[in-house]
């Protein structure tokens, strides 16, 4: 079974395809372990499903954990992670400022002809 570079960022792109995933990427850091309760709270979700989507990060590479005794904690892999999705916000206000002046353009054309 052999997988191409194209397979495996599709493996890890998949993962961050969720809205609920995000929100654990937005509070997880390198440095600074995080315990399951702490998400659970954090993210006002119930324990069983932020440990399924932690596991699918997990899964994906993109979070290491560690159990100690009862808790598990989490944290990212890498912070390259937080770079990607900081782009994915730059693309976002590019298009919403494109948007804003193609919007200005279009008022400002029907504010003339009135």
């Amino acid at each position: 079974m052999t997988s191409d570079i194209f397979d495996l960022r599709t493996r890890v792109t998949k993962a961050l395809a969720n809205t609920l995933r995000l929100k654990i990427i937005d509070q997880l850091d390198v440095d600074q372990e995080r315990c399951v309760c702490e998400l659970v709270d954090a993210l006002d979700c119930d324990q069983p499903m932020v440990s399924k989507h932690l596991a699918v990060l997990r899964s994906a590479g993109l979070v290491t954990s560690r159990q100690e005794g009862a808790n598990v904690y989490y944290k990212l892999r890498t912070p390259c992670i937080k770079k990607f999705l900081d782009c994915i916000d730059r693309v976002l206000k590019e298009d919403l400022q494109a948007t804003k002046a193609e919007m200005a353009v279009v008022f400002g054309c029907i504010g003339e002809e009135e």
